[in-house]
């Protein structure tokens, strides 16, 4: 958190009347995410961090009233509009990310599997973005069911910088409307392609099956590129093709700057038995290199950043179901990953998170770093 952050988050509406105000909002915010980064999670935690770490938080913010119960905090994340703390998190990450021409930008959702309420209905689902070089998440929306990603996605675009970013989406957020989207923003698409637009999806197997097996030069420009990966007694090769033959397609104009036709073939061998996966894209590349990068770089959401959730967070495990505290939680935490990805020493985020929770010294550097 470098030190525009309070700056920032500064800038949130208080959603209580005046004269509940006995602790200042922004007070609040910082609290819960310096808990956070330090292995709260939850709001007896922060309460209890807040306490055991009240000299050191007078540092940064003022606290006239003590700390706060974990009522307290618990009624006020809860009441928070989530979009107001998106938009922070947002800038706050533009302030900071270097993202490069070329940067690979994953899509992808995630269920917070335990954020419902006592009828058990309701847990929630976000669409993330993360950059892979960057190592960082840009941003993130909350939809009601994986379902609506379709109309997710769009809005958490218009909401992202991502002009000459390489967007890679899965097969739900292969629409029409959402490739358009990306090309308005002056950024690439690689989007997977399934049965979800079976016409689409049938004409770019049947048209690799054919390339590949005839091995045809008046096939149009087929580009190649292999990588072989072994280790453990696992065999991966990996083959990725693309093309800018694009005649065989149904209604190519429906894609808004569609150019290349993709296809990633990956062959494992364990324990001597072999199997095959092959998947599909639609491109805007012309490139096999690009794409061969961004089809692999995907990936990285979900180690990166859904692994992290799950497994150091315990996102999963979460029992916060009040209002619009699950959304805001997520967000903090994806804050705090960004926090850690952006201290220079080699720990892992779980270790790093460890020190934070000893070390004043180490969580001052991971959030007011400068």
């Amino acid at each position: 958190m470098s030190s525009n952050l309070i700056e920032l988050f500064s800038s949130i509406e208080d959603p209580r009347v005046e004269r509940n105000r006995k602790h200042k909002l922004i007070d609040i915010i910082i609290l819960t995410i310096c808990a956070v980064i330090s292995g709260a999670e939850g709001w007896e935690t922060i309460e209890q961090f807040g306490e055991d770490k009240h000299d050191w938080l007078k540092k940064w913010i003022a606290l006239e009233n003590g700390i706060p119960s974990h009522d307290c905090i618990a009624r006020v994340i809860a009441r928070i509009l989530p979009a107001q703390m998106t938009e922070c998190f947002i800038a706050w990450t533009q302030s900071v990310a270097q993202i490069t021409e070329g940067e690979v930008v994953a899509i992808d959702g995630k269920t917070a599997r335990r954020s419902y309420g006592k009828n058990k209905l309701g847990a929630i689902h976000m669409v993330s973005a993360w950059a892979n070089k960057a190592g960082m998440s840009l941003g993130q929306i909350k939809t009601e069911t994986k379902s609506n990603e379709i109309t997710a996605i769009p809005m958490l675009l218009e909401m992202l910088e991502i002009k000459g970013c390489i967007v890679t989406i899965d097969a739900m957020g292969c629409q029409a409307d959402i490739a358009a989207k990306i090309v308005e923003k002056k950024a690439d698409y690689v989007l997977a392609v399934k049965d979800n637009q079976k016409l689409l999806h049938e004409a770019i197997s049947d048209y690799f099956q054919e390339a590949i097996s005839a091995n045809n030069p008046n096939l149009c420009q087929l580009q190649q590129q292999d990588e072989t990966n072994a280790e453990h007694g696992r065999i991966e090769i990996r083959r990725c093709y693309l093309s800018t033959c694009l005649e065989t397609l149904p209604e190519i104009s429906r894609w808004k700057g569609l150019k290349s036709i993709g296809m990633v073939e990956s062959e494992r061998i364990v324990n001597g038995k072999t199997s095959i996966e092959r998947r599909h894209y639609i491109c805007t590349l012309t490139e096999i290199k690009p794409f061969a990068h961004a089809a692999r770089a995907h990936w990285g959401v979900e180690n990166s950043l859904h692994w992290v959730l799950d497994v150091t967070f315990r996102e999963d495990d979460s029992r916060i179901h009040t209002g619009y505290a699950p959304e805001n939680f997520n967000i903090i935490r994806q804050l705090a990953i960004n926090l850690f990805k952006k201290e220079p020493s080699k720990l892992s985020i779980k270790r790093k998170r460890f020190r934070a929770s000893l070390s004043d010294k180490f969580r001052e550097n991971v959030i007011f770093f400068h």
